[in-house]
């Protein structure tokens, strides 16, 4: 099991190498392709996905191909344009489908395109920032740095149950490491980059806090929808939510700050 994810492992890195650093459109449709993976992961746990696939799943997919459309139309100044025209089609398969369709689902496939679409993107956008090349890897950088760090530092020193329903072997102390150790990485980074080793500490100790509560929202939905992992897409990890649920808090974070620190540093 432990080769099988270390492997899994060290093939997911480069691939997120290979596109991430490549950008533009191989990066745009890899994300594209990776949330539309995820919706479908989502919505199985759900139950907007049953048996097979409808028309309020389907549109739901369009919707996303919509959305990521609009980042391309004029630097993007229609996402909001296009999140109302996914909401709006969404709406309609549920009037007209009536009774087909329950509202939960309905419900569930909305959230399901934001929360997995429109907050992936977040990765693109920030690599399309002026130092996108560098800014894009603290994204991954606070949310698997921290989770490592929180996971090492747990078990040397853990005792304090951080949430000892929702996941009882997280600890208080855990959560610590993983914050400072992503900041330290976050300053090691700056270091190497010649990046701002101010900014990189705060949007790294932030996005480790950020990507803490995606763990724990995710795992939240696989608790009281009964399921282990949401997929088996990446061997040795589960699916792609169970690999990305972090980043997928993080990335829309990383955004804000490394677009708003960078006038500041």
């Amino acid at each position: 099991m432990f080769k099988t994810r270390l492997l899994s492992g060290i093939i997911l890195v480069l691939v997120a190498l290979l596109t991430i650093g490549q950008g533009g459109y191989v990066l745009f449709f890899t994300l594209l392709a990776v949330s539309v993976i995820g919706m479908n992961e989502f919505y199985r746990a759900a139950g907007v996905h049953k048996e097979h696939y409808t028309a309020l799943e389907l549109i739901s997919y369009f919707g996303a191909a919509v959305y990521y459309g609009s980042l391309l139309w004029r630097d993007g100044n229609y996402r909001s344009e296009a999140m109302m025209l996914v909401l709006v089609l969404i709406m309609t398969v549920y009037v007209f489908g009536y009774p087909k369709y329950e509202s939960t689902q309905i419900m569930a496939a909305m959230f399901g395109f934001v929360y997995v679409a429109v907050m992936l993107s977040y990765i693109w956008k920030t690599r399309m920032l002026p130092s996108g090349v560098f800014d894009v890897w603290l994204i991954f950088l606070c949310s698997w740095g921290c989770d490592t760090c929180a996971y090492c530092v747990g078990v040397l020193i853990g005792k304090h149950k951080m949430a000892p329903v929702l996941s009882p072997k997280k600890s208080i102390e855990g959560a610590v490491g993983g914050v400072v150790g992503a900041m330290l990485l976050g300053a090691a980074y700056a270091a190497a980059t010649g990046g701002s080793i101010w900014a990189y500490v705060i949007i790294c100790g932030v996005g480790a806090l950020i990507s803490m509560v995606g763990d724990l929202a995710a795992s939240a939905v696989k608790r009281q929808t009964g399921i282990k992992d949401y997929g088996k897409l990446i061997p040795g990890h589960g699916g792609i939510l169970d690999r990305f649920d972090s980043v997928i808090f993080t990335a829309p974070i990383i955004f804000f700050l490394a677009s708003t620190l960078a006038e500041l540093f």
